[in-house]
């Protein structure tokens, strides 16, 4: 028989709805929300932008009241009786107003729900620390001031931050916000070996669509009816659910791909397998060219890798060694 993994409930909501008020006018983003987060798993939540994303990572956190509805919080057993600060770790786009702050001294803050009125770190305080910066590979930045930080070295800091706060729950409102593609990639990895190592539920705010897809363990998508769609990244991609949410222009994905206008009405019979026939059936749609298997075609391309080493071949009887030089000859040919 197959073991049945018990779910270990994190956050539980019960008809929660979020929102503000101005002028005693209750301005309700969403309603009636019964969600749930798993320890051990990464969420992703997604919506357009103002749809009350960071409201409710606020109000998840304590930070904000809710208009109605209850929040349920299960702490780890010896944090039964502790307060929200011991169970929930926080991580905002906010800027450091203390840019002269060492990173080490940023990390030890994430301590301070544990100590005293005497702010002392103990040498336990010290280990949590520790393991908390080689948990996100940043020793060699822990006496740099934060001003020396780069905005994808900085974010790595307030996670470690987070960590240090050895909280079984950490939710992040747009960590990967300026980052370049390589410290996106980064720091999404990280948070999901994160959540499976220690065993935390973490919630991320976020616009990476893309990654998103390709890291989460459950989405939370914002719907159009102040309500939350959820489910694991392939369901709700295969139920176009994003497609109805986002409404893309010209991008497909099912594909992850852009559409491309086949504008020049030629035919293209591409064979090929691999990565390099992925990227080449995408230089010859881009450039306004239709794919097809059809061997009637006027040209026929067959791609031939040697090592890593490509060439084209058109019609079987002149061959190209790039893309570049194919596409110019395709383009004189056709224009003539």
């Amino acid at each position: 028989m197959e073991k049945t993994i018990p779910i270990q409930l994190a956050i539980a909501t019960n008809q929660l709805s979020t929102g503000y008020k101005t002028n005693r006018v209750e301005n309700i983003l969403f309603r009636n929300l019964n969600l749930s987060l798993q320890k051990g798993k990464l969420t992703c939540f997604m919506g357009p932008n103002g749809i009350g994303k960071s409201t409710l990572i606020r109000t998840l956190a304590g930070l904000q009241k809710p208009l109605a509805g209850e929040i349920q919080y299960f702490p780890n057993e010896e944090k039964k009786e502790a307060p929200l600060s011991q169970q929930i770790a926080l991580v905002l786009t906010d800027r450091i107003s203390m840019p002269n702050m060492t990173v080490y001294e940023l990390i030890s803050f994430g301590r301070y729900p544990y100590v005293n009125w005497s702010i002392k770190l103990s040498d336990a305080d010290t280990a949590v620390i520790q393991q908390s910066i080689q948990q996100v590979h940043i020793e060699h930045l822990i006496d740099k001031r934060l001003y020396e930080l780069s905005d994808g070295q900085l974010q790595m800091v307030m996670i470690a931050r987070a960590l240090t706060q050895d909280t079984p729950i950490i939710l992040l409102d747009e960590p990967t916000a300026h980052l370049d593609l390589n410290n996106r990639v980064e720091m999404m990895n990280l948070l999901r070996q994160l959540s499976r190592l220690l065993n935390k539920a973490i919630l991320i705010a976020t616009h990476e669509l893309d990654l998103a897809l390709q890291t989460a363990d459950e989405i939370w998508l914002a719907g159009r009816e102040k309500n939350i769609i959820t489910g694991i990244p392939e369901d709700l991609v295969l139920k176009d659910v994003f497609d109805d949410i986002f409404q893309f222009k010209g991008f497909d994905l099912k594909t992850g791909r852009v559409e491309h206008e086949a504008h020049r009405n030629v035919s293209i019979n591409l064979i090929g397998s691999g990565y390099e026939f992925l990227w080449t059936k995408n230089a010859f749609e881009r450039n306004g060219y239709h794919i097809t298997t059809d061997d009637n075609s006027p040209f026929c391309i067959t791609i031939i890798n040697k090592q890593n080493t490509y060439s084209w071949w058109l019609n079987n009887n002149q061959s190209f060694t790039s893309l570049q030089d194919v596409l110019v000859h395709l383009s004189n040919t056709n224009e003539k």
